[in-house]
């Protein structure tokens, strides 16, 4: 079976108002599974939202092809069935709210592909129950918590059904609580088999994925599991990219003596390796 996402020779260069271009992606060959769970983390600069806004045809390669699901995204004839195959949750969930109900909001996208009444309902029951936002169903938006928007944000990309859902770093402006909530519902969708494609600063959060995307200067840097990737401390440092707590505690520790074992990446697992 052929990947789900194919990135070939990706090029893009941003216009610049006195006239020429200035390169944001250079040369980038790329491919996601069905099912995969990609964290991208780099520097500010480094392209990761360029590179996931031609997941779905935001953005057209100034150079080189994006394949979607067998695809082209060059293709204007395909960007319907793309968008409906790769949605997008973006850093403020504001931006993405726009009906006065929270089952309206939801219903948005089910009701623009034109879809019958009862089958609107059956996602928006659907897709507000895997949140956990049932109860809040015919609440304003602005009644709702940070973490809660984000959430119903979430719900509506459900609503359509996609393969995968792309979150440019959905977590990055709640709390700590509302972070939580929101991290552990992609978890789960994730488990559910669908394809998570994650842009986050938050070195913690990319832990949970099977694949770590670093991004440097437009290129991709690094392409490999959590575990292998922060081996490479000093150089991602050298970045300015930090290190997962518990990644960097151990380093300190081993540093000092200690006998841990590698592959730590999360304060739970340096817990009980320290107990």
């Amino acid at each position: 079976m052929p990947p789900f996402v194919e990135l070939r020779g990706l090029e893009y260069s941003y216009p610049l108002d006195g006239g020429g271009q200035v390169a944001a992606l250079r040369g980038i060959d790329l491919t996601i599974e069905r099912g995969e769970f990609i964290a991208i983390v780099g520097p500010n600069g480094s392209g990761k939202s360029t590179l996931v806004r031609h997941l779905n045809g935001l953005l057209l390669p100034t150079t080189g092809q994006v394949r979607v699901d067998g695809l082209l995204t060059s293709d204007p004839h395909n960007l319907w069935a793309i968008r409906q195959r790769v949605g997008m949750v973006f850093q403020n969930p504001d931006n993405q709210i726009v009906a006065s109900t929270v089952e309206e909001d939801v219903a948005f996208g089910p009701e623009n592909a034109a879809l019958p009444p009862d089958e609107i309902r059956r996602r928006v029951d659907e897709a507000l129950a895997t949140v956990g936002l049932t109860e809040y169903r015919t609440r304003p938006p602005q009644m709702l918590s940070g973490g809660q928007r984000q959430l119903l944000a979430i719900a509506g990309a459900l609503a359509t059904r996609p393969a995968c859902i792309v979150f440019d770093e959905p977590a990055s402006m709640l709390d700590p609580a509302n972070r939580r909530q929101v991290l552990d519902t992609i978890r789960r969708l994730n488990a559910e088999e669908l394809t998570i494609v994650l842009i986050t600063q938050a070195m913690e959060e990319a832990t949970a994925a099977r694949r770590v995307l670093v991004m440097h200067e437009g290129r991709v840097a690094m392409d490999d599991p959590p575990v292998q990737v922060f081996e490479h401390g000093n150089q991602l440092r050298d970045w300015g990219l930090d290190l997962p707590t518990a990644v960097e505690i151990a380093h300190h520790l081993r540093e000092r003596g200690w006998r841990l074992p590698q592959g730590l990446l999360t304060v739970e697992q340096l817990a009980r390796a320290l107990c």
